[in-house]
């Protein structure tokens, strides 16, 4: 009774299958038919290596919230303004990476991803001590600020507070000694990450007026990163530079020197490193594998049809036109006689 049992189930088994199996003495192999296999099997075999590239990558996700204060501690020090070949290479290559970085915005993802691994944005020492008289004054540090716009500026005298801000006495200097030309190595807000380039890291501005301002915007936007490797609370900002020639005689007021205005944001963006869930990676591939199948199968097919079509239509190939010989028979024996034919579609040849 439970051989039968077994032998129902079984048999009631092999009727749902919606896989049946075709014996191979029934099919019939060609030329053409490996030829699209070997063409499809090889397709498969590369889109599912380019897949698993995909599946080992990540991406950045980026999401925006509402954002929820920046003592000083800046420093001063006489230095040489002129860059040695070692650093002036430096510079040539933060000013190309700045440039790629405008064009294109992908490359960011990649500095977020590659933090660990970068090089330091630094500008990098002087090799050995310089006998050149100390030209300019390097300002190094960080200094908290509010979440709120305001300005940061470097301009001539000695400043006085009053209760609406402060002012500039420099009635003991001469216009003709000023000369505010610059270089921004660095310049961050938050916290300071290892290999993320800012957009006026390695800038440069010289002038040679005497009444020049120089002007920086900039547009401060909250950032939490997190990634595999790094998980920090940052900031990025977008600067707009604009520069100009104070002359009172002709309209054009101001106070000479360099100002850094920047306002922060109300939104706060949260970068993530994301990685493609297994399961979606297997359903793509069998995607991948299955449309190339079907896709591969269908165009043998129509190619096959549209090759047979055009041979029964030109009595090409088989479909060539074939003589009988019928040998001395009689005419009473022609007519008992079965003819032969040849079929193949719609074509019958005698």
């Amino acid at each position: 009774m439970r051989r039968l049992s077994r032998k129902k189930a079984l048999s009631l088994v092999k009727e749902l299958d919606a896989f049946p199996k075709v014996s191979e003495s029934y099919v019939e192999t060609s030329a053409s038919g490996g030829t699209v296999s070997l063409i499809a099997f090889s397709a498969m075999a590369l889109l599912a290596v380019l897949e698993f590239f995909v599946y080992r990558d990540t991406w950045m996700k980026y999401e925006y919230a509402v954002d929820k204060d920046f003592s000083s501690g800046l420093q001063y020090e006489p230095v040489i303004f002129e860059l040695t070949p070692q650093q002036r290479l430096w510079q040539r290559t933060l000013h190309l990476i700045q440039g790629r970085l405008r064009e294109e915005h992908a490359l960011q993802e990649v500095l977020y991803k590659t933090l660990l691994k970068g090089a330091p944005t630094a500008l990098p020492p002087r090799e050995d001590a310089s006998t050149e008289p100390l030209t300019a004054c390097r300002i190094h540090g960080h200094v908290y600020v509010n979440k709120v716009a305001g300005n940061l500026h470097i301009t001539v005298g000695k400043p006085i507070h009053h209760p609406q801000g402060h002012a500039h006495i420099a009635a003991f200097v001469s216009h003709e000694t000023y000369n505010f030309s610059h270089r921004i190595d660095h310049l961050s807000f938050g916290e300071e990450i290892p290999g993320i380039i800012n957009p006026l890291d390695g800038t440069e501005k010289i002038t040679y007026n005497n009444n020049q301002m120089f002007q920086y915007f900039i547009t401060v936007v909250p950032t939490k990163l997190n990634t595999y490797k790094i998980s920090a609370d940052t900031h990025q900002f977008s600067v707009t530079e604009r520069e100009r020639v104070i002359n009172h005689a002709a309209g054009s007021h101001g106070v000479s020197g360099i100002f850094v205005k920047y306002d922060t944001s109300s939104l706060m963006v949260t970068v993530s490193e994301q990685h493609m869930p297994l399961w979606q990676f297997l359903v793509r591939l069998c995607g991948i594998i299955g449309g190339i199948f079907s896709t591969t199968g269908m165009l043998h097919g129509l190619v096959g049809f549209c090759f047979d079509v055009v041979c029964c239509r030109f009595k090409l190939g088989v479909y060539r036109p074939r003589a009988v010989s019928f040998g001395h028979i009689y005419p009473s024996q022609l007519l008992l006689q079965p003819f032969l034919l040849h079929t193949s579609g719609n074509c019958f040849t005698v």
